[in-house]
């Protein structure tokens, strides 16, 4: 049985491949770098993070993208012995512009390095390229009509302008032949995403429409023609829970088609889980995948009837699912970080960290501030759980109150709580909570702990517990093993999509991990010895 979602926590835009028995999930990670995620598996039970391929300067630099920018809906696909990697580098969020840049990568293996960057185009973003059967190669992506009243947090319909379809040459390497507008999307609106699958003979163009949100769904056409004209599917959607908002999965939309050796069915999508009672899905935008069927119309329905997904599908064979630990502790002993771990926009993670200069430990160095769009020393890993506790142990010794190190929960530079290790120039070395709970655009930090709490020399240790909607940070000295409560209890529950500035207007995922930053320019070190990320049962009503 598949138990979705399949990829908990922030995994966007699920695009699927299948190469012989082997299976493939590419998914967005915006600033996060290195840039887009890969997940294998071999049953579509069990995945298995394999591959994060944009990973020089060449292939992607986000300094300076805003929050929610960067690396959007991935294209993965397998021809002429080669993956193609497909991807938005998008430079712009609010306003009327997006400035996306769509660039195509290759490799011969997965876990192979992937080759440098070719620039297809900027029209607009969601690419992907079709292999067809004969032999040619065709790139689609949404069109962005900036005359219109399209803000950030606030997408109207007519910005979205289609679904472009133009020939790719892979030997020119670059689009030949005429540009045409194949899909205008349905009475939903906001048409991005498309994947085309060709089946007996027909092509197939499936589409994310209604924006990324509870509207969301996956819109579904054929055409005996490649360019069109495409006619709906008899539902319109194949997949949405808009009309349901009693279902576990909600905000479902933007996938894309697979078949199993066998030639079962199966349909990914995009999804959030809600927590009540304000709705809001502080695990981000995770992947689900839907068993379907086709039926003697010529058009693919869930095998359960109706559109709205399931979080229990049959799987093609009997594996059973893996049980992942409840409790991942790192001590950072390697030569390089852990998979789970990611930081922010910069392609030189050199000037951010280091896991040689004091072994056993990750020394960040101290820059910009926390919630930097240029060079922020943060690495953090996914919350995958609505519930869960986090700890680290940090050696800092803060020169001025410039210089702060700590723990975070972290989504973006409007909506983080954090815990601090820094310089009080009256108490000497604190520990205190900065805070941003949603204050968009300003940004303004609260300090729940005010100054906060003395702390003597030596190691800090530092904790924090989330229970659904609500955090509470802890901590103690070295020497000491009870933990103290410092601040009051936070709203967890800002560090999500829809926290702060709503729906639309951010849609990454929340993330805990460490920082440090240094305003003063002297690049202060602050040694973590470990981090454990632990699951904490789930109680929200």
């Amino acid at each position: 049985m598949i138990r979705n979602p399949i990829l908990p926590g922030f995994n966007p835009d699920p695009s699927i491949c299948r190469v012989g028995e082997d299976y493939y999930i590419a998914t967005s990670t915006f600033e996060w770098y290195p840039g887009v995620q890969i997940h294998h598996s071999r049953d579509l039970v069990n995945w298995r993070l394999v591959r994060r391929p944009l990973e020089r300067a060449s292939q992607l630099d986000m300094r300076g993208n805003p929050d929610s920018c960067g690396v959007w809906a991935p294209c993965l696909s397998h021809a002429d012995g080669l993956f193609w990697l497909v991807y938005t580098d998008v430079k712009r969020f609010d306003g009327n512009f997006k400035d996306a840049h769509n660039y195509i990568v290759t490799s011969g293996s997965i876990e192979g390095e992937w080759s440098e960057p070719i620039y297809v185009n900027s029209s607009g973003f969601d690419p992907s390229l079709f292999h067809d059967d004969d032999g040619r190669k065709w790139f689609l992506n949404m069109q962005w009509n900036h005359r219109t009243e399209s803000f950030g947090g606030a997408p109207k319909s007519p910005a979205f302008d289609g679904i472009l379809l133009q020939e790719w040459d892979p030997v020119s390497k670059k689009l030949v032949g005429p540009i045409r507008n194949i899909f205008a999307g349905s009475a939903q609106g906001l048409v991005e995403g498309p994947h085309l699958f060709k089946r007996n003979g027909w092509y197939y163009l499936t589409t994310a429409e209604g924006g990324t949100g509870y509207d969301h769904v996956v819109t579904m056409a054929r055409s005996p023609a490649i360019e069109g004209p495409y006619e709906m599917h008899p539902q319109t959607h194949l997949i949405t829970s808009k009309d349901a908002p009693d279902a576990v999965l909600q905000r479902a939309g933007h996938g894309q088609y697979v078949e199993t050796p066998d030639g079962q069915a199966y349909h990914t999508h995009l999804t959030g889980r809600p927590l009540p009672p304000q709705r809001r899905c502080t695990l981000g935008r995770e992947t689900a995948l839907q068993k379907c069927v086709w039926r003697d119309d010529g058009w693919l329905y869930l095998e359960q009837g109706g559109v709205v997904p399931a979080v229990e599908v049959p799987a093609p064979g009997e594996t059973a699912a893996i049980e992942k630990p409840a409790r991942v502790e790192t001590d950072f002993d390697g030569p390089a970080l852990p998979d789970e771990f990611q930081w922010l926009r910069t392609p030189l993670p050199e000037r951010i960290f280091s896991l040689t200069d004091k072994p056993g430990h990750l020394r960040l160095f101290g820059r910009e501030s926390i919630g930097s769009w240029f060079e922020q020393a943060l690495v953090a890993r996914r919350q995958e759980h609505h519930s869960f506790r986090a700890e680290t142990v940090v050696e800092f010794e803060p020169e001025t109150y410039q210089q702060a190190a700590g723990l975070t929960h972290y989504y973006n530079r409007h909506k983080f709580h954090a815990l601090v290790v820094t310089l009080h120039e009256k108490l000497g070395r604190v520990v205190t909570i900065f805070s941003c709970a949603g204050d968009f655009p300003h940004g303004r930090m609260t300090f729940p702990a005010e100054s906060g709490v003395t702390v003597p020399f030596g190691r800090v240790y530092l904790a924090m517990e989330v229970r659904d909607n609500e955090l509470q940070f802890f901590w103690h000295p070295d020497g000491y093993r009870a933990w103290r409560k410092i601040g009051p209890v936070l709203d967890a529950g800002v560090v999500s999509d829809e926290g702060g500035r709503g729906e639309h207007g951010s849609f990454t995922g929340a993330f805990a991990g460490v920082f440090a930053f240094d305003t003063s320019g002297r690049a202060q070190v602050a040694d973590f010895d470990r981090f454990t990320y632990e699951a904490l049962p789930f109680t929200a009503e």
